[in-house]
């Protein structure tokens, strides 16, 4: 009978923690758009594989007449559970408890589960929800956020971090979610912000909205902060599953393995690109004509749409590509695609991803505001990270291939392990008109016809330089190939280079153009 009592006394415990803020503070939530962290959590993971930990953990808060306030689970979810059978670390902020501030207690539970994660080399999502820092505590609020920055870094590129924004993540607390992998936002419901519009307000006199200040389009299409944009929660769990599927659970592993399938009919590769090389298109069919299933998963697709990067499988293993985007602005390197770019291939070589480079560039974005921009030190981003990659990199040159955007967008001389080039690839300097007009410009201004002799030289310097075959007899590409063998090759370049391995010079780290 004894033991009957006690259950019934931690089934009492328990319903009494679950309820959170209580049910006035969850109906809050819900008439907001928004699910409680309990609800997010089950709705993610495999049903029934959620295991919690510390369920009873409370502040230890005295001041401001915290010791009369009790904070069920201290406003943070954490525990344990599956994503299609496999292992996960996850954490969820309350905001029905206290609007989810961080203090002490909370952030040693957070703490608790990324030592976890690290430890079992298993993935970490974490959910926030929460107004911030918890005041009332002071200093070891601002502490605990330490604490978990310190985490997030050690554990880079040894486990993958997800981080969820489904509500305010103001201050301090947004910095956690930056020096993660993939960040997920959802339309109305993410704010993310160091000083909040009341802040500004003061300051600046200035009036925003927090949407307009950090909302999910802000963090999808203008900073570059958030890497899936979604419509609603459901949605965003939806990505976070598609996304698990194709990287790997830690450093030391590679993706799991699917069946291959081949691409869609629909996608024909050899009429994807114009015979005019001035016409644009869109690469990511040209991507979709070679994966398995025609299946792409792009990565921060609504910001600098200039350069496409994502996940895709080739005969059934995860590949990522990056793939200059003639449908933006010619396809162009500039400030935001080479960081974008550089990130990217960075998590590949990280997690063991081989890297398919798609190539169609200009070159880099000329002008005033790109220079003061700092296109110098972010362009040499995309150089640092492709030289340093020892993953499988792979490159296929499908029509412009210009000055420092042919070098960049991994070429033999940044290492590149195997390069292809389609009849249509022009590998140059410049295109053939400025550099037409450069080379030959006394022989045209002293012509009789100035208009003739520029279009006869134009097609002279096309002739000589503008096509594959100049590279190619320098070894610069491998082979020149029809665009209905790129999947073959590509194919083959993947099974010959799966143990790859590369000795790079002994050292602490390197000094990359941050």
């Amino acid at each position: 009978m004894a033991i009957n009592k006690k259950i019934k006394e931690l089934q009492e415990k328990r319903e009494k923690m679950l309820l959170g803020g209580g049910e006035q503070a969850i109906e809050k939530q819900k008439a907001l758009g928004k699910r409680t962290a309990r609800e997010r959590i089950m709705a993610l993971l495999d049903t029934n594989s959620f295991i919690e930990y510390d369920l009873f953990v409370e502040h230890e808060a005295r001041d401001f007449d915290m010791a009369k306030k009790s904070l069920p689970s201290d406003g943070v979810i954490i525990g344990s559970g599956t994503i299609y059978g496999a292992p996960v670390a996850i954490f969820a902020q309350d905001f029905t408890v206290a609007g989810g501030s961080l203090g002490r207690m909370h952030s040693r539970k957070i703490t608790k589960i990324m030592d976890h994660a690290l430890m079992m080399r298993i993935p970490l999502i974490g959910i926030n929800d929460s107004g911030g820092a918890r005041i009332q505590e002071g200093v070891n609020s601002l502490a605990g956020y330490g604490e978990i920055f310190f985490r997030n870094t050690i554990s880079s590129g040894v486990i993958p971090q997800i981080s969820v924004i489904l509500g305010p993540c103001a201050g301090g607390a947004v910095y956690s979610p930056a020096l993660t992998d993939f960040v997920f936002v959802v339309d109305n419901i993410s704010k993310m912000f160091i000083t909040g519009p009341e802040v500004i307000k003061t300051v600046l006199g200035e009036e925003i909205s927090m949407e307009e200040l950090g909302g999910a389009r802000v963090h999808s299409e203008i900073t570059g902060n958030a890497h899936f944009f979604a419509s609603t929660e459901e949605e965003c769990f939806d990505q976070i599953k598609k996304l698990i599927t194709f990287i790997p659970w830690n450093n030391g592993q590679k993706a799991k393995a699917f069946e291959p399938g081949e691409p869609k009919r629909e996608y024909n590769i050899e009429k994807i690109v114009p015979d005019d090389p001035t016409l644009p298109y869109d690469v990511k069919d040209v991507i979709r004509s070679i994966v398995d299933n025609s299946d792409f998963f792009e990565v921060m697709e609504l910001y600098a749409k200039n350069i496409v990067i994502g996940f895709g499988r080739m005969g059934g293993r995860t590949t990522g590509f990056v793939a200059n985007q003639p449908l933006e602005m010619a396809g162009v390197l500039d400030v935001d695609s080479s960081d974008k770019a550089a990130r990217f291939i960075r998590y590949c070589d990280a997690f063991n991803i081989p890297i398919i480079t798609l190539v169609d560039v200009p070159g880099y974005l000329p002008g005033v505001d790109q220079e003061h921009a700092g296109v110098i030190r972010h362009g040499a981003k995309v150089l640092y990270a492709y030289s340093e990659a020892t993953v499988p990199k792979l490159t296929v040159i499908i029509r412009k291939a210009y000055g420092g955007g042919y070098i960049a967008m991994s070429s033999r001389h940044l290492r590149a392990d195997f390069v292809f080039a389609w009849p249509s690839a022009e590998i140059a300097v410049m295109g053939p008109e400025g550099a037409a007009n450069i080379i030959f410009r006394k022989e045209i201004l002293s012509s009789e016809d100035p208009d003739g002799t520029r279009r006869k030289k134009v097609a002279e310097y096309k002739e000589k330089f503008a096509n594959p075959y100049v590279a190619a007899a320098r070894g610069f590409v491998d082979a020149v190939i029809e665009p209905s063998e790129t999947r073959r090759f590509l194919m083959h370049s993947l099974n010959a280079s799966e143990n790859k391995t590369v000795q790079m010079p002994e050292k602490k780290h390197g000094l990359p153009p941050l």
